[in-house]
Parts: C-alpha cells; structure tokens; sequence
C-alpha cells in the first residue's frame, strides 16, 4: 500500500489524491489482508465438487441398505433397514476379515516402503552430483509412461518362477518403489531443501546419510505424508495384478469383493454393502490423518 503523505511531499497533492482512492477502492475490493475473499462462485463450485464426491458412497450405501424386491421397483431415494442384513451376506459369502488383513498388510508395508526408498532416490536426485544423474531421472520418469499391463506377462513368469504366485509377496516385491515417488519427492526436495542447510550439517561433521536422516527426512515430511497416503490408497483399491497373481483362498479387499458377483445372479445389494464396508477404513484414514496432513503440508508450504 502506497504512502499518501509520502507522494503528497514528492509529486503533490493531485498524485496523492490519486493514489488515497486506489487504495480506498483496494481496501473495498479485498478487504484488510489484501486477499480476495471468496465469493458465491468459489464456494457454489467447491459444493458441487463435494457433493459429486459424496454421491458415488451414498448411492452405494443406498442400494446396500435394501434388497432386491425393493430394487426392482425402482431406486429409492432414501436408505433401507437391510444394511446390516446385506453386511452379514458379504460375512459370509467371502473371507472379508482376512481379505481386510490381507490389504492391510499390502498397503502398509507398500506405503511404507515407497515413501522410503523414493526419499532417498529424491533426495539424491535433488541435492547430490554425480554423473549421469539428469539422465537417469529422465529414464525413472520415462516408465511412467509404459502401461502396466504390458509388464504382466514378463512379471507373472518371474513370479512364478520365485514360487511367489499365491503369496502376498507377489503383490508387494513389485511396487516397493515407484516412478511416481521418486519424481514427487525429487522436485519437491529440490525446491523445499536449502544446500546450505546441507553443506552446514556436513561441514559440522555429518555423514551424507546422517544429512538426510536429520536434514533431508524432516523437510520431506509434509511430501512424504501425502505420498504415503496416496500409495495407501492405490494399493488398497488395486485390483487389476492382486487378481491375477493371488488365489481365491488368499485374496486382498478387491478381489474378494469381486468373489460376490461371480455366480449368474448378481446381488446388487449385497455387492454394494461390501463395497461400503471397504471404504470405511479409508474413511477412517482420512479423517485420523486429514488434520496432522494438512498441518504437515502448511508447514512445508511456510517453511519452502
């Protein structure tokens, strides 16, 4: 905001004026900080996005909480009484509790992995040089565009030759580490991390190693809890290889699901009440981490 007395003393009291009513009109427009607030649009838009969020769990949770009698007639459009009949169906008709512990174990060792090695890859890409390395983080990114389903085939032979087909290692071996992370991580250390900050820790004594786990790891943490979450989350709703590679007997969350519409009569009801009870934990996951994850991205957002 301009000095009035300031341009009154140096160009007079016309520029002076002039500039009162801009900042008059500013203060109108953006209010005391300067921001503009948001108006009807902002919020009418970000409604819409949310409620087109919301519709697919309520739509399921609908059709879950009735049964096929009801369903013929028409969708209703408020929930049934049958929920919890059609929950005690999916029980039942697969190994839910196991297929739950299953994805669990998947997702979690998967997150925890990535978030790790694509870490350390991020931080070397970012902040250390050595040969090569603009070229190889080209390459690591150029496989992102390779589809999966390509590498099916060669990964179901290497698979079974390790005798791994069946076993939980066969979902989890492959995606340790991902492309994706490594990228996310790298550009985000590379504009998040000072390399004085490094070059101190070091010229005090600190290994490189002892630099990441003090210097590197800290900075990278608001990355690494969305990379964590979003790993967690594609791991847990992947269905495409787990089908593949994994038994009936042994299957993560998705597959088993896909067990309930497998005989000629599919029961719409009973499919989406399963698919309801899946979604909680991830629910439940959002709303335990959602409050430390956004502090953890301000943070990194004040401190970068």
């Amino acid at each position: 905001m301009s000095s009035v007395p300031m341009i009154e003393q140096t160009a007079g009291k016309g520029a002076a004026r002039a500039a009162a009513r801009r900042n008059a009109g500013g203060n109108r427009k953006t209010g005391f900080g300067g921001a503009r607030r948001p108006g009807f649009l902002t919020y009418g838009f970000l409604g819409a996005v949310l409620l087109a969020s919301v519709f697919p769990l309520y739509w399921s949770f609908l059709v879950g909480s009735h049964d096929n009698t009801v369903l013929s007639r028409g969708i209703p459009l408020l929930p049934g009484g049958n929920f919890l009949a059609n929950a005690a169906k999916v029980f039942d008709s697969i190994p839910f509790w196991k297929a739950m512990g299953n994805s669990l174990i998947v997702s979690g060792v998967t997150a925890a992995s990535v978030v790790a090695f694509s870490t350390l890859a991020g931080f070397a890409f970012a902040k250390l040089r050595f040969r090569g390395s603009k070229g190889l983080l080209v390459f690591v990114i150029a496989t992102m565009a390779v589809p999966t389903q390509l590498g099916v085939v060669p990964l179901f032979i290497v698979m079974s030759k390790l005798g791994w087909t069946g076993s939980l290692w066969a979902v989890i071996i492959p995606g340790l580490v991902t492309a994706f992370g490594v990228f996310w991580m790298t550009q985000y250390l590379r504009d998040a991390l000072p390399d004085e900050l490094i070059e101190a820790v070091r010229m005090d004594g600190a290994s490189m190693i002892q630099a990441f786990w003090y210097v590197g790891f800290p900075a990278a943490r608001p990355a690494a809890a969305m990379l964590a979450l979003f790993t967690f989350v594609a791991t847990w709703t992947n269905f495409f290889w787990p089908f593949i590679v994994l038994d009936p007997s042994n299957p993560t969350l998705p597959v088993a699901l896909q067990l309930l519409q497998a005989a000629h009569f599919v029961d719409y009801s009973v499919v989406l009440a399963g698919a309801v009870l899946a979604t909680v934990p991830l629910l439940l996951l959002f709303i335990a981490a959602g409050r430390q994850l956004v502090s953890g991205i301000m943070q990194g957002a004040v401190k970068g």
